[in-house]
């Protein structure tokens, strides 16, 4: 995308959330004349709209469809479903109509001005999706570039939104050579199935889909349209990309199956990552990660990598995170030596298992990123001692059951919150011991008067923070705070 194609044009950003910021600021600055709407009232929104640029005009409270049908340009944010009425008025009218991630991927590939002072190719994308660990996985392959040497830009639906990401190099390529304005060589960025659901030209050098678990169902009609907003990932790649796939996910394999088996010359190279199979990629084998990419490394035999004691980030889910960051990192160019110093160092991510505290021989868990099923079973299976385990929230139309042998196996109390907790008590409660509390704060206490010595006590809600919180970020921290406000004794 070219800025001739940007200035003057009449775009209307729809969200103002991180990502509808992003891209109206990045608009604005190109010279478009960009107008926000959201459904919410100045009032919701108090203290956001002052992160616009001031020539950013505001339509609160509804969507008029009069700024869609009339626009020359539509970018959704990803919370906004593409089938509400005005959007789809604008697509009938042949109106444009493109997500954030759409935005910033046509502007980065199209955009020769802020590389003229540069002798590096096009920045190359690569972008992760998959239902749990994401953003573990993206900060950790971010993580290994850098310190193989690569410069980089983390973004999408971790940290900043990438248009804002793209706004700051906009803003400061300058008119002078300098390294510090130069292009990044890749843009590693976690994609959501939202942001998928708008992609036309989006093609990542490297797509990795961790894998696919029922999620956001109040949304999609199924799991099989779930999995197909997510395979987008993989649907401009050619010959010159490269897919990497969980061997060991039913759902994830079942896309290799229709997409991949049968390899098109168009198609990209596929490797995978695995904790039971030796496949071509990484897999893990006896305590150790094991490297198996004959064409990348110049060996045929497999090379061992590390010992996954070693690995700094704990869990089966995290293996699983640091295999898919390896692979895509040496496949991306990148040493194994980088690959191996940071899985030794990479300490994980805030609200993804993160370890709070010990308080009397109690350790306290803020897995307040669980916010599906599957990635509350990961956490569990994670776990020796018994768990007294806070869940519920706004629920995405669920199905907890699968969560009922590791409740009985492991979990000692299950504490209840949110708009969720009749249709979770229903589904679990009689597995163990279930109470009911008020609020996160009441539910703390309760389990701090429940957890004996040798418990965990571990916040992962499978469900949307929506109903009591900001989002699941506010909903860690206030846990966080709440553990450390427990006075000892």
């Amino acid at each position: 995308m070219k800025l001739s194609e940007i200035k003057d044009k009449k775009v209307t950003v729809v969200g103002l959330a991180r990502s509808g910021i992003g891209a109206a600021n990045l608009l604005s600055e190109l010279g478009a004349r960009v107008t926000v709407t959201d459904v919410k009232s100045e009032e919701e929104l108090e203290g956001v709209a002052q992160r616009l640029d001031k020539s950013v005009a505001l339509a609160l409270g509804s969507h008029p469809e009069d700024l869609f049908v009339s626009a020359d340009m539509v970018v959704i944010s990803p919370g906004v479903p593409r089938d509400i009425s005005p959007i789809s008025r604008a697509i009938e009218k042949n109106v444009p109509v493109m997500g954030e991630l759409e935005l910033a991927y046509r502007f980065i590939s199209g955009e020769a001005d802020i590389r003229k002072h540069s002798n590096k190719d096009t920045t190359k994308f690569l972008a992760i999706t998959g239902t749990n660990g994401k953003s573990t996985t993206t900060a950790l392959l971010d993580f290994i570039m850098k310190r193989g040497g690569f410069r980089t830009l983390l973004g999408g639906n971790i940290g900043n939104a990438l248009t804002e990401e793209v706004l700051k190099m906009v803003r400061n390529h300058g008119s002078s050579p300098s390294d510090t304005c130069s292009p990044p060589d890749f843009i590693v960025a976690e994609v959501s199935s939202f942001q998928l659901e708008s992609i036309r030209d989006f093609k990542p050098k490297g797509a990795a889909i961790l894998n696919i678990a029922p999620d956001h169902l109040d949304r999609y009609h199924s799991l099989k349209e779930y999995a197909s907003a997510k395979a987008r990932i993989f649907e401009n790649q050619d010959a010159d990309d490269f897919a990497v796939m969980n061997y060991d996910d039913p759902e994830t394999m079942r896309l290799y199956e229709s997409r991949f088996k049968t390899r098109k010359m168009e198609s990209p190279e596929v490797y995978f990552f695995s904790r039971h199979r030796e496949v071509e990629g990484v897999f893990f084998k006896d305590g150790m990660l094991y490297c198996s990419l004959p064409g990348i490394l110049g060996r045929k035999s497999p090379l061992p990598i590390i010992k996954g004691e070693e690995i700094q980030i704990k869990g089966v889910h995290n293996l699983e995170n640091a295999m898919a960051a390896s692979v895509m990192s040496l496949l991306a160019g990148c040493r194994v030596e980088a690959v191996v110093d940071v899985l030794k160092e990479f300490s994980g991510l805030e609200h993804r298992l993160e370890f709070v505290r010990e308080l009397k021989g109690v350790e306290y868990y803020n897995d307040s990123k669980g916010t599906n099923v599957s990635a509350v079973v990961k956490s569990l299976e994670s776990f020796s001692r018994p768990v007294i385990l806070i869940a519920g929230g706004r629920d995405k139309a669920g199905d907890f059951s699968p969560m009922r042998r590791l409740v009985r196996e492991k979990v000692k109390a299950l504490i209840l919150i949110g708009e969720a907790m009749v249709k979770i008590r229903k589904a679990l409660g009689d597995e163990t011991e279930t109470i009911e509390a008020r609020d996160l704060k009441e539910a703390v206490h309760v389990a701090h008067r429940l957890a004996v010595m040798g418990d965990v006590v571990l916040l992962s809600p499978a469900c949307a923070s929506f109903d009591m919180f900001l989002d699941f970020e506010d909903r860690g921290r206030q846990f966080k705070k709440l553990v450390w406000e427990i006075e000892n004794g």
